[in-house]
């Protein structure tokens, strides 16, 4: 029990960091983008780590089956720390927009992994519990990052807000190593390399979409066209038959997360830029809005593995969609000038909290509809359904957002309006996570028995 504890803590301490960097570039890439000049790749420097992230996510789930979670996290974490470094240093948009792949890259290596670590070091009883306190390392980074970072931007500038990150993260893995090398690994899946290959072909389009967000014309629509292609092509094939038709069970599940990832991010990242763009707040003050749906988040999920348990998962996660469509209609209407701020403080509090709801929800279920030596894989699938789904909504709305960036709200009331889809799709198809039970068939009647007429 108090090796668990340890494992517990420091695998917290790892994610409070990964958090923090999440709440506090989110807060802080409005200015990052004027500053080196690249409002119109907005949505491509937070696209762009959730395209490299799969194909991590596809190489960590055989990965960490075959050999355990050890090496994978510590893989994440340097890979991690170096992309931070090089987006801290970078002189260009282009060079900031490369540390971050190379940071989504090592964040997709450690989801899978801590993924991994639960289902293997925990008894299944403890899963939901677990994955809660995971979630609740958004806690701190929740309450303190966006004002943080804001103060880092406004005083120190903000380069610094990817080189303290990058320094504190290293030590954490060196911690927990002891403890991960004692999680064995197992047999494996044989498609490795194929799953890679595809997942390489998801990230290509992906870039592609994005690239034709910065053209114009007969070249945007060949280069959008061609990249929805590649990634309709090549995304089905890294996860479960039947993600994108909503089979019941598993297939749903992931589907749901992916929904709501997708839904919740496109709008997290262009409320801060609408704020201090269009309503002229300073980059602390934009981010407390961040910091509002954090909290909630964490306060769902909490509420959830104590008081969500009388609740079936899938009305459970029907709730969790619902509340974030709320949020980002409340976006929707901070389009208009004469809708104050508070509506969308307000209205992230709700989406916030729905994320809190769906997330650890759907991981739990994932783990209990996996076969032990399928859980890598299929943790991997949830992963990659997440950044395919968060990145294509990313690219296709950072692409009509810079088509029409010079129309001002227009551009940002077509953003949300994006976001809004999938949160709509993940409300509507949560009745379908769980498997209904077929009734046994009844037995026969031993032979010579009367049969009732």
């Amino acid at each position: 029990m108090q090796r668990r504890n340890a494992l517990t803590a420091g695998m917290v301490t790892l994610v409070t960091f990964v958090a923090f960097e999440a709440v506090a570039v989110t807060a802080a890439m409005p200015t990052v983008a004027q500053a080196l000049d690249g409002v119109a790749l907005y949505g491509f420097a937070f696209g762009g780590p959730f395209a490299t992230g799969i194909v991590a996510t596809v190489a960590a789930g055989t990965w960490c089956d075959r050999r355990g979670p050890a090496r994978p996290t510590l893989t994440g974490v340097v890979l991690f720390s170096l992309g931070l470094l090089l987006a801290g240093l970078a002189p260009d948009i282009w060079t900031l927009i490369a540390g971050r792949l190379v940071q989504g890259f090592g964040g997709g290596l450690i989801t899978v992994a801590l993924y991994v670590v639960v289902g293997r070091a925990y008894p299944a009883a403890e899963h939901p519990k677990v994955f809660s306190a995971l979630s609740a390392a958004w806690v701190l980074p929740a309450v303190v990052g966006p004002a943080v970072a804001g103060l880092i931007v406004e005083h120190l500038g903000w380069r610094w807000v990817f080189l303290l990150i990058a320094v504190a993260t290293l030590p954490v893995a060196a911690v927990i190593q002891p403890h991960l090398r004692r999680i064995a690994g197992g047999a494996g899946t044989t498609a490795a390399n194929t799953r890679v290959l595809w997942a390489v072909g998801v990230a290509a389009g992906v870039v592609l979409l994005h690239w034709g967000g910065q053209r114009h014309g007969l070249d945007a629509l060949l280069l959008v066209g061609g990249g929805l292609l590649v990634v309709a092509a090549c995304g089905p094939r890294l996860l479960p038959a039947g993600t994108f038709t909503g089979r019941r069970g598993l297939p749903s599940v992931i589907l749901v997360r992916g929904f709501a990832g997708a839904a919740f991010m496109q709008a997290d990242v262009f409320i801060p830029l609408l704020l201090t763009r269009e309503r002229g707040l300073t980059p602390s003050l934009a981010g407390l809005t961040l910091t509002a749906g954090a909290l909630l988040w964490s306060a769902g999920s909490w509420i959830q593995a104590r008081q969500g348990q009388r609740f079936s998962p899938a009305v459970r996660l029907r709730a969790g969609l619902t509340s974030i469509a709320l949020g980002v209609l409340s976006a929707v209407a901070l389009v208009a000038p004469a809708v104050p701020v508070a509506a969308v403080v307000i209205g992230w509090c709700i989406a916030g909290f729905g994320m809190g709801l769906a997330s650890p929800t759907v991981s739990a279920l994932v783990l209990q509809l996996s076969p032990p030596d399928e859980q890598g894989v299929n943790s991997s699938a949830l992963s990659v359904a997440d950044s395919l789904l968060t990145t294509v909504v990313l690219a296709v709305g950072g692409s009509v957002f810079a088509a029409l960036v010079t129309a001002g709200p227009v551009a940002y009331l077509a953003a949300f309006l994006i976001a809004l889809l999938p949160a709509v799709a993940g409300a509507l198809l949560a009745g379908r996570v769980t498997v209904r039970a077929t009734p046994a068939p009844a037995a026969a009647p031993p032979r010579g028995a009367a049969v009732p007429g």
